[in-house]
């Protein structure tokens, strides 16, 4: 479990249609700070891996994401493969992009306990 990060004790905020996403060099300056994270081809997410070590886990894990997300009104797109291959992509569906938001939930999924493949 990564150290408790300045992004995580924020909250995510409220975005409406037409929210501006950051702009690159605001992306790199804030994946400094989620390093396990990383940008999608096209720039426009930020996505995470993880080798769980079982379906369960994998289940159990995002259970808690979601709990997590609902807290924060913010939504990733979760993605469970091969029965213990986990995913997470974060973007903020009304910027067509990233915002701080995006961070902020990635920083507190990252605190989250995970049980890995060993």
């Amino acid at each position: 479990m990564a150290r408790p990060s300045t992004l995580s004790a924020k909250h995510c905020t409220s975005c409406e249609d037409g929210t501006p996403p950051l702009p690159p060099e605001k992306v790199r300056e804030l994946l400094v700070q989620v390093p396990a994270w990383a940008p999608t081809a096209d720039g426009r997410r930020i996505r995470r891996e993880w080798a769980m070590k079982d379906f369960a886990a994998g289940l159990d894990f995002f259970d808690r994401v979601g709990k997590l997300a609902e807290a924060e009104g913010h939504h990733p797109d979760l993605h469970l493969v091969e029965y213990r291959n986990a995913a997470i992509e974060l973007w903020t569906h009304a910027a067509g992009g990233l915002t701080e938001n995006d961070f902020i939930l990635a920083a507190k999924i990252d605190e989250l306990p995970v049980a890995l493949k060993a």
